[in-house]
């Protein structure tokens, strides 16, 4: 290991920290953005929430407004009817009175009966004069309270067409908003994933010089007869002396670590398709993977791994890496894979 260190000291200054210190950054920086955005959501969609409910109240007075207009316009026709009506009758009653009247200056013998006709006329004209007055005085009232309705609905419309105009003003501010949000958070991924691929390559450049280990994407993985003997979860020398080498590689990683970035080591114990036989320890090959990802962790700790970096899991034999039965499928299956990840 010191030759190691010798090595990437000759090979020019060390970046990792730099790049460590700008991916805690650029998370912070994330968050922060995330955090903008959904206060920035959750405000505005109360205040369309308020505006719609206003919108609602509005159109339910408009169309309250709209039937008490439709019922004052119909019962100012039937007193306008009912007005022409008395003064029809108004009018023949005065020319049956001019006709009396006549009929009184040119016949004294008919002039009591006359008399009589006239008063009695006169009568009723007085009432259809009272009549029609009341009409007109119904009449106008309605005028009045038709232009008042007129006014509330103009106010009514008023109101609505400013609430559209500022619902329309806030959905451009979320889209505007949801559109810069997008592009900052494209290009902090984009510098996420640059950080957090040199963080995995600086891992395989610490492993990629172990025996017995093969590197699969982000995943580094141990075939099982390396580490331990056929079904069993006891380290055999062989398979110690790799996890002392990964042990060490570990411990000269966390070093470098920064303690903000939240880490484990992710210890996946995998078996073939072969059921255990006989009285064994193991009732299947479910507790025999679980078993020997234990043993791993187990093994780490002991090393001075820290157990808050450390996640084991058994997957038997239903997660394989080679299909078929053939004795090389079923060796690449009984495997121990290693990821470095977050928690």
């Amino acid at each position: 290991m010191a030759l190691a260190r010798n090595r990437r000291r000759e090979r020019g200054v060390d970046y990792w920290p730099g790049f460590v210190d700008a991916l805690s950054t650029l998370l912070l920086a994330i968050m922060f953005l995330l955090t903008v955005f959904v206060v920035a959501q959750f405000i505005l969609s109360r205040e369309i929430s308020g505006r719609d409910e206003v919108l609602n109240r509005l159109n339910s007075q408009i169309a309250e407004l709209t039937q008490l207009l439709a019922l004052e316009k119909s019962g100012k026709q039937d007193l306008e009817d009912t007005l022409a009506s008395l003064q029809t009758s108004l009018s023949a009653s005065e020319s049956e009175r001019t006709r009396l009247q006549q009929l009184l200056d040119s016949g004294a013998g008919a002039s009591d009966v006359a008399n009589q006709k006239v008063g009695r006329l006169t009568q009723d004209l007085l009432q259809e004069k009272q009549v029609s007055e009341r009409a007109m005085s119904q009449i106008e009232l309605l005028n009045q309270q038709i232009a008042a309705l007129r006014a509330q609905i103009a106010a009514v419309e008023e109101a609505l067409q400013a609430s559209e105009a500022r619902d329309q003003n806030s959905q451009a501010k979320i889209a505007d908003l949801g559109r810069r949000l997008n592009v900052a958070l494209a290009q902090r991924v984009q510098e996420l994933n640059r950080y957090r691929s040199d963080f995995f390559g600086r891992l395989r450049e610490i492993l990629s010089d172990r025996e017995n280990i093969r590197i699969v994407g982000d995943r580094f993985v141990f075939q099982s007869e390396v580490l331990f003997p056929s079904g069993s979860n006891e380290l055999n020398p062989a398979g110690a002396g790799e996890m002392d080498k990964l042990a060490a590689a570990l411990l000269d990683l966390a070093r470098e670590i920064p303690p903000e970035i939240n880490w484990v080591l992710r210890v996946d114990g995998h078996t073939d398709n072969v059921p255990l036989t006989g009285a064994g320890r193991y009732a299947d090959n479910w507790e025999l993977s679980a078993a020997r990802a234990i043993s791993v962790v187990k093994y780490l700790i002991s090393k001075g791994v820290p157990s808050n970096r450390l996640v084991a899991a058994g997957f038997g034999e239903y997660q394989p890496i080679a299909e078929g039965d053939s004795p090389e499928a079923r060796a690449q299956n009984r495997r121990i894979e290693l990821k470095l990840t977050e928690r």
